[in-house]
């Protein structure tokens, strides 16, 4: 392709609303248009890319085992009422109606379509297992889009569904993409970290992530250097302090505490550790219909932080459906005091106690009375929860909840997540099959995604500098940037013609850079695009010599035209 011919806009200043590296290049690299917020278009070369990615994504699934179809986009919601997930999912469902007043959905994920294609094509252990996965595009009404592609409400995904006879097929099936995934993720270039993670609105048992390790990837994974754990801190489990069972109950007593709401406030006038504090969260929930529920009371260790997946998922409610409360309001109906708040006393509302609280002892806790606190506040004796788990943050240095080694903390950027689903949606859609026995049985479910635009942007996070993007050959839009400094010369214009033709016929994808602009800008497009090799053609033409660099190394060498051609061709088919 030539440059020349090319529509391509590449921008010199930082677009205003692009805050991090994958944003500012894919914009600046005129590799994505914004349409609105969260909502972008792909120019040429970004939309190579993006199709570079498919196919590789392509390529693995099929090879293991996966048949490739397509559904719409546009879902009805009476498949979504049969899940149960019309309301769980919650606000971003993108909801619409036809003229008719009918309710549909822009999909944001396809359990529902693709079990509603097993329930009616399968029906004997003979068809099982199978495997089905689409490339589409996916929508999500998110509140707050922002990262460009990282968050966004219009994205491409790759997503998958096993279908076996029992847990031992879907075992198989969950490791073969689990397999399937690595090597994905290989290819394109990434540093990533499998994780275990929470099931969140998708559902089912056990579930890892893919996170592509990147500061300013929005996920936090905890991690053991000493085994293999390793989590998103919503997911990750935590070990609970030994239990005080050697100390002895203290009589219950009520302490004047005045302008101590805080724990840090309250610990430093009683001159005591924050560990011997007790936190309290306060929290209204809402039904189906948006109606407040009840009032909910969690407490944590006072040097804990609440975890709220955990908290959700104890409560068994939808994300949507919690938040935090109206101190005023629930207080009249509850008996707490914002900043005093303790489970003694406490009354219409479910208390949720950390797991940890139950074997502590003589801990502080508010009086449920304003400037007042109590002391020697002991479970069992003094208070008892309705539900108790553990609904605390693992910490960095907190130990690890496999080996006991200090947890450490990274951070990355979500590309993948596999699922095990289960009978979830196969019981409640009536997907079942005809077993040995002809007994009807529940098709067993796996659920498997990949973010395609959300894996470009991890592999610009992870692959840049300050000149611009710095391409992986596997998902380059172009391989071979041939850069001439004089396009009106005869002379380099032949040598870059020939250059052009010679790896073209071998397979090399090539920009030939023939714009009649400054050498400056031509260097400085090729750096902010990133193609993994660059010849230039200038002054050493005439005799047969031209500048052969790779974009993700400093030097720069002089080589012969034939050189050049035949080290651009190994490196391609060595690295592609």
């Amino acid at each position: 392709m030539k440059l020349s011919k090319m529509h391509l806009k590449t921008l010199r200043e930082v677009p205003t609303e692009a805050e991090i590296p994958s944003h500012i290049l894919l914009l600046r690299a005129g590799m994505i248009r914004k349409l609105v917020s969260g909502v972008y278009g792909f120019m040429h070369l970004g939309w190579r890319s993006i199709q570079k990615i498919e196919n590789i994504v392509r390529e693995e699934m099929d090879a293991a085992g996966g048949q490739e179809i397509h559904m719409s986009a546009v879902q009805p919601a009476e498949l979504w009422q049969e899940s149960g997930r019309w309301y769980a999912y919650g606000p971003e469902l993108w909801r619409l109606q036809d003229r008719s007043g009918r309710d549909f959905c822009l999909g944001p994920t396809h359990e529902e379509i693709f079990t509603d294609i097993a329930r009616n094509d399968i029906n004997s252990y003979r068809q099982l297992p199978v495997n089905l996965y689409q490339i589409q595009f996916k929508y999500r009404d998110e509140a707050r889009p922002r990262f460009g592609l990282m968050r966004s409400r219009e994205f491409i995904m790759k997503d998958a569904y096993s279908f076996d006879k029992d847990q031992e097929g879907l075992d198989q099936s969950y490791q073969d993409m689990y397999d399937a995934y690595a090597r994905v993720f290989t290819r394109c270039g990434l540093t990533f970290r499998a994780v275990e993670a929470d099931s969140g609105a998708i559902g089912g048992s056990n579930s890892h992530e893919f996170e592509a390790l990147s500061e300013v990837g929005e996920s936090e994974i905890a991690y053991c250097e000493k085994c293999d754990m390793a989590a998103t801190v919503e997911r990750a489990l935590c070990v609970d302090a030994k239990p005080q069972d050697d100390i002895e109950a203290l009589p219950l007593e009520e302490v004047h505490t005045p302008q101590t709401k805080t724990i840090d406030e309250v610990a430093a006038f009683l001159g005591l550790e924050t560990s011997q504090t007790m936190k309290a969260l306060l929290f209204v929930t809402y039904d189906k219909e948006g109606r407040e529920n009840g009032y909910v009371a969690a407490f944590v260790r006072g040097d804990r932080e609440l975890n709220m997946t955990k908290l959700i998922n104890a409560l068994d409610i939808p994300e949507h459906a919690i938040e935090f409360a109206d101190e005023e309001k629930m207080s009249a109906a509850t008996g707490c005091v914002g900043g005093f708040t303790g489970p003694v006393g406490l009354h219409d509302c479910t208390i949720v106690v950390d797991s940890e609280l139950l074997g502590q002892k003589n801990l502080c806790a508010g009086a449920c009375k304003e400037d007042y606190h109590l002391k020697n506040v002991n479970y069992g004796r003094d208070y008892e929860g309705d539900i108790v788990a553990d609904i605390k943050v693992l910490a960095e240095g907190d130990p690890c909840p496999v080996c006991g080694a200090p947890v450490k903390y990274a951070r990355g950027i979500e590309v993948g997540q596999v699922f095990k689903l289960g009978t979830k949606y196969s019981e409640a859609m009536g997907a079942v099959y005809k077993d040995e026995n002809m007994q009807d049985k529940p098709i067993v479910m796996g659920c498997y995604g990949i973010g395609v635009t959300r894996t470009l942007a991890a592999v610009v996070e992870q692959n840049h500098d300050e000149n611009g993007i710095i391409w992986p050959m596997s998902v380059a839009p172009y391989h071979v940037m041939i850069t001439v400094m004089k396009p009106n010369d005869e002379v380099q214009a032949s040598v870059a013609e020939d250059i052009y033709k010679n790896l073209t016929r071998a397979g090399v994808e090539v920009l030939l850079d023939d714009r009649k602009e400054r050498p400056g800008v031509k260097f400085k497009d090729a750096d902010l695009l990133g193609i993994p090799i660059r010849i230039t053609v200038g002054r050493g033409a005439a005799d047969g010599i031209v500048e052969y660099k790779l974009r993700r190394e400093a030097d720069k060498v002089e080589i012969s035209v034939a050189e050049s051609i035949a080290s651009a061709i190994d490196t391609v088919n060595r690295e592609k």
